[in-house]
């Protein structure tokens, strides 16, 4: 059985103000043709499907679409979706009795029964081959928030612990029902102790205890663990064979060097065969002038020199640019000169990281003044506090001035 691991897709994503639905279209074709092309038996797609809760109506045909396109080009295709954090669990699960028709099943959140106790069954995916044999099972266990994990009496952070107490539940029941030569696969989205964080797009799940979740629980005899939330792919904790897929666009800048892609699995009985990245092409690519924040001038000179875009894309295929910028202190005419160097090339300018130099000290830092009781400072105090500590130097005369004249007119209007 060969199984595709995807996750983190984030359909309806912006970059800056930039819509990436071209981006993430280019993606699903192409993850259309590795299903073909792989002969995958199943899709797995561990979570944050959307990038928000309230999704648009673009990304949720988006998303569809594709399934009725893998399941006319690939007929036998099973596929197992489940929550991420920034899904809606309700909106997800919503068209399931169709999606069922698709042999797609959809897991958003955990049910209860009547008397309190978790609804295992329900995050238990029998998975078959395309002779309609069961060649798997699939601990179908999405994003869980502290009200959907079992409680359990610990001394440390309750909520991992409830969460390993699950999928050890969700476990057990599996091995009571699975034949000799089954194997058993998991699926979560969550942030396990050890895994690389892309700090600028993906949020902290659960505060205080999120990081401690621990890779033992995904132990033997689980074959494979198909985890989502970390943007960049990995294996956890020295077991190959519990992996992040990663994202398959970088949500941010910060994410411009990751091999994004998908990964497939290869199954023989109950055990893992062989493992494979995929490689995912970039149909947008992002671009950093310079590679280090520089002073202006020098940024300038980077963009003005800059010749590497093909100068005949349509603008849908135009790179995104960061323009990193270093300053001694403000400078109002930044944005302007950086568009009038970028006038006419195919460039999105898409942000501008600022960094400052800081102070004149031997070690280069500035003093960091604490702005102590709010209650007992003047506005100026506070503007010259503030500066002081983010740019290692006095309020300007002019900008002091200008200041002033707010304070008075917001007075006068009270």
């Amino acid at each position: 059985m060969k199984i595709l691991h995807t996750s983190d897709w984030h359909l309806g994503h912006n970059l800056k103000g930039f819509d990436r639905h071209f981006e993430h279209q280019c993606f699903l074709d192409w993850l259309l043709g590795q299903i073909r092309e792989q002969d995958i038996d199943v899709l797995l797609v561990t979570g944050d499907i959307f990038d928000n809760a309230n999704p648009s109506a673009a990304s949720q045909k988006q998303l569809y679409r594709f399934l009725q396109a893998a399941r006319e080009a690939a007929p036998h295709l099973r596929v197992v979706l489940i929550a991420g954090n920034h899904d809606s669990p309700g909106r997800l699960e919503a068209p399931s009795p169709l999606l069922d028709l698709f042999e797609t099943t959809v897991v958003g959140q955990t049910w209860r029964h009547a008397d309190g106790e978790i609804d295992l069954d329900a995050l238990i995916v029998p998975l078959y081959d395309r002779n309609e044999i069961r060649r798997a099972w699939c601990l179908a266990v999405p994003f869980l928030r502290p009200g959907d994990v079992p409680r359990v009496e610990t001394d440390g952070d309750s909520y991992p612990a409830g969460v390993e107490a699950l999928y050890r539940k969700v476990l057990r029941k599996v091995l009571l029902n699975r034949q000799a030569g089954e194997a058993i696969l998991a699926m979560g989205h969550c942030h396990l102790d050890g895994g690389a964080v892309s700090r600028e797009s993906e949020r902290r799940i659960v505060i205080g205890g999120l990081e401690s979740l621990s890779v033992a629980m995904f132990d033997k005899p689980i074959a494979y663990a198909a985890l989502g939330h970390l943007h960049l792919p990995q294996s956890v904790g020295g077991r190959d064979w519990v992996r992040y897929s990663g994202s398959p666009l970088p949500m941010s800048f910060s994410e411009i060097d990751y091999p994004h892609q998908v990964v497939c699995v290869e199954l023989d009985g109950e055990q893992l065969q062989s493992i494979q990245s995929l490689y995912v092409p970039r149909a947008v690519e992002l671009l950093r002038v310079p590679a280090k924040p520089a002073p202006l001038s020098e940024a300038l000179a980077a963009l003005a020199a800059l010749a590497c875009v093909e100068p005949l894309l349509p603008e849908q295929r135009w790179p995104y640019l960061e323009v990193r910028v270093l300053f001694d202190a403000p400078e109002p005419g930044a944005r302007a000169a950086i568009e009038s160097v970028l006038n006419g090339k195919p460039l999105r300018l898409a942000g501008i990281d600022v960094s400052y130099r800081r102070g004149n000290g031997p070690d280069g830092n500035a003093a960091n003044p604490e702005l102590g009781d709010l209650g007992q400072l003047q506005p100026e105090e506070v503007l010259q506090r503030h500066y002081q500590k983010q740019y290692g130097s006095a309020v300007p005369d002019e900008l002091l001035q200008a200041f002033q004249t707010l304070l008075l007119e917001t007075a006068e209007s009270a």
